[in-house]
């Protein structure tokens, strides 16, 4: 079974989530001569499929994991190797891992030729839900996480079920707290069914269709009427501030959903000490990410991270903004 999400907006696209989905590459791709398929060592087999479905057309960009290639010096070699293979504006950047990878493959597809196609093949739950869906990519400088980017909307977004099968638990956990906020600012019924059953939520299987369908349902919502961030966008940045500075502070060698869990648990504290949210929905989120086995504290001082959150992209001059 294949759900499809509409993104709407100036440049709409579906979101496919299912199984079995390397059948949908040709469309997206029509009309180019050469695809950049761009992924890290660790997805050789999610990317050699992709690199099938493409035939000759397809070229691999193999680029560091994870955060490491989320950096300026990566895409550069990546834009060197598409001037070499001759990239014109009708070709297209695939990319084939989880957020960092779909971050990266955006960016360098942004900034070619001043914007190509992109389509995002998301092999993480995280990517699925967040990173690969609502058209922003960038890579990380020294000064903080996400710094250098651009909004650049996909063509399209194969969610494929399958990937998930060999996904760390950890990694999925991680990926859950997207899903949790996405249950905190719009959708109470994502928390419902990850309550009723705890361990099952935890790992792959029935429950991951549904609760892909609907977090990704949330963040198309957001992205159709506010693409880039003026407005209601900025919700889906819930715990988001004080987890970019985490990651920093650790040098990304936390995981994003890791950090986004204590970012909530924290932007529900404040919400609770500024009269904006009750102590039982402050508790709620303790409990549903411990239940996930996610953290829901970082043992640092608040002034060594403050500042990294006073540049973060919500700020207003000297003003120092949350989601609560």
């Amino acid at each position: 079974m294949r759900v499809r999400v509409p993104v709407g907006g100036d440049a709409p696209y579906d979101v496919v989530i299912g199984s079995g989905l390397t059948g949908e590459i040709e469309a997206l791709v029509e009309g180019a001569s050469r695809v950049a398929v761009v992924h890290s060592a660790a997805q050789q087999v999610a990317a050699a499929a992709v690199l099938r479905a493409l035939g000759r057309r397809g070229h691999p960009l193999i680029v560091p994991d994870a955060e490491a290639g989320k950096t300026v010096e990566v895409a550069a070699s990546c834009w060197s190797e598409l001037a070499r293979l001759g990239f014109t504006r009708s070709d297209v950047v695939v990319g084939v891992g989880g957020g960092a990878v779909t971050d990266l493959a955006g960016w360098v597809a942004a900034c070619w030729l001043r914007g190509v196609r992109v389509v995002q093949v998301p092999t993480t739950l995280l990517g699925m839900v967040d990173a690969a869906v609502g058209g922003k990519t960038g890579v990380n400088i020294s000064a903080g996480k996400n710094m250098v980017g651009a909004f650049h909307s996909p063509a399209g977004v194969l969610c494929d079920l399958d990937a998930l099968d060999t996904l760390p638990t950890p990694d999925y956990a991680a990926g859950l707290a997207e899903v949790v906020k996405c249950g905190f600012i719009a959708d109470p019924a994502i928390l419902d069914l990850i309550e009723a059953d705890l361990s099952a939520a935890g790992t792959p299987g029935p429950l991951s269709p549904e609760l892909i369908r609907r977090a990704v349902q949330v963040k198309a919502d957001a992205v159709s009427a506010d693409l880039r961030e003026a407005g209601r966008r900025e919700f889906l940045n819930y715990g988001h501030t004080l987890a970019h500075a985490i990651e920093q502070a650790e040098g990304y060698l936390w995981r994003h959903g890791d950090a986004v869990a204590v970012g909530l648990v924290f932007a529900a504290a404040l919400g609770r000490e500024s009269g904006r949210l009750d102590t039982a929905t402050a508790e709620r989120h303790v409990a549903v990410l411990q239940g996930l086995g996610l953290p829901t504290s970082y043992d640092a001082p608040l002034a060594s991270l403050m500042p990294a959150m006073r540049i973060d992209k919500k700020a207003r001059g000297d003003r120092l903004r949350f989601v609560v």
